[in-house]
């Protein structure tokens, strides 16, 4: 089980201002931040739910790769209001809202690029 996942990105500010606004739709929030004189190298932001960060990301530099990310949804108009969330703040799509049974037949999700290009996803699995 994973406790945590962190990445780097290029513009840590403009970064923690998608994820505040594109992640608060799935319950998440900015849970703790820690400076670059603590961790030896770059700020970084946990963001997660109940207190407990388990997405985290610093401003190291923007990676070659992009990243993905799929966080749980507890149903469908929960992804709706991420992609919108995502979307209006500075979120590119990269897949909208929509059934993907391709995956299995209730999985519903949504894809936005954020502005390191990174992957992020929004999912629910039950049905309606």
């Amino acid at each position: 089980m994973i406790d945590h996942l962190g990445f780097s990105v290029s513009d840590y500010e403009r970064a923690k201002a998608f994820y505040a606004k594109a992640l608060a739709p799935l319950g998440y929030g900015l849970v703790m931040e820690v400076t670059a004189e603590q961790t030896g190298h770059a700020a970084a932001a946990g963001f997660g739910t109940e207190g407990k960060p388990d997405l985290w990301f610093g401003g190291e530099g923007a990676m070659n790769k992009p990243v993905h990310i799929a966080i749980r949804a507890d149903n469908r108009a929960t992804v709706d209001a991420f992609y919108e969330a995502a979307i209006a703040a500075g979120g590119r799509d990269n897949g909208p809202p929509g059934i993907r049974p391709h995956y299995h037949p209730n999985y519903y999700g949504a894809f936005v690029l954020d502005p390191d290009g990174h992957n992020i996803e929004a999912v629910c699995h039950t049905p309606g």
